[in-house]
């Protein structure tokens, strides 16, 4: 058992880390596969994420040392391009799969496009629908998730399948049942690591989208900080060529 400390979580999040970069090591490389073929037919990527899980859609879409054509999809979506009232939102929404039908009319898709999905349980109605959707499209889909989790809840989706089910790519983030890592006396635990890890993997992708863009002579639309001189005009000039595909806001 490991140390209840700062300390003790460090090094489970760095071997945790350590484990997930080198077991995930053939599906980053097939992820980024699938999403160098998008970009290359003109398609965008398009990240969606619930709950913590947004986070791991904002490595994705919109940060500087990112893809430049990436959109975010959010169940906020619903009220900022949807006209649905605020009260809809509300931490139940994710278990909805209705709602998936509505996020994907909502979002600037086009056939060539390719998603990238992240929920650590991957049973969640909303994602499971949206998935579902996906493919039925015919979109590539690459997932983030816990198998481990997975593994140890029933789907809530009304098929019984599961995130993992679904996507082309399937990456593993390492996390435990219940994400957290360190156990407490009295029962439960703390120190989350999905995020971390789920942010390792998008990092990586990324970096071996580019990579392969490189080498093959092309050069990758790469965002600057927008916190840097030049950064601006950089950014615009790269979204000008992806003008009504890629949403950046809230």
């Amino acid at each position: 058992m490991s140390e209840l400390s700062a300390d003790g979580f460090l090094r489970v999040a760095l071997s945790t880390m350590e484990r997930v970069a080198a077991g995930q090591r053939d599906g980053v490389e097939k992820a980024a596969a699938l999403i160098v073929d998008a970009l290359r037919a003109g398609g965008v990527v398009h990240a969606f994420g619930s709950g913590h899980s947004e986070a791991f859609a904002m490595e994705i879409a919109g940060r500087a040392g990112g893809l430049v054509p990436t959109n975010r999809i959010a169940l906020r979506d619903l009220v900022l391009f949807g006209g649905e009232p605020p009260s809809v939102l509300g931490p139940m929404l994710e278990r909805d799969p209705s709602v998936a039908h509505r996020l994907y009319a909502l979002a600037p898709v086009q056939p060539a496009d390719v998603f990238v999905f992240a929920s650590n349980s991957g049973v969640n109605g909303s994602i499971v629908e949206l998935a579902t959707l996906v493919k039925e499209r015919g979109h590539g889909l690459i997932a983030v998730t816990s198998l481990a989790h997975s593994a140890g809840v029933d789907s809530r989706h009304p098929s019984g399948r599961k995130l993992s089910d679904i996507a082309d790519v399937v990456l593993d983030n390492g996390a435990p049942y219940g994400d957290s890592t360190l156990a407490l006396p009295g029962g439960g635990a703390v120190g989350a690591i999905s995020s971390i890890t789920a942010a390792l993997l998008a990092q990586q992708v990324v970096v071996e989208v580019v990579r392969r863009m490189v080498e093959a002579g092309e050069a990758p639309p790469v965002y600057l900080s927008a916190n840097i001189p030049g950064g601006d005009e950089h950014n615009h000039a790269l979204e000008a060529r992806y003008e009504g595909r890629i949403r950046r806001g809230a």
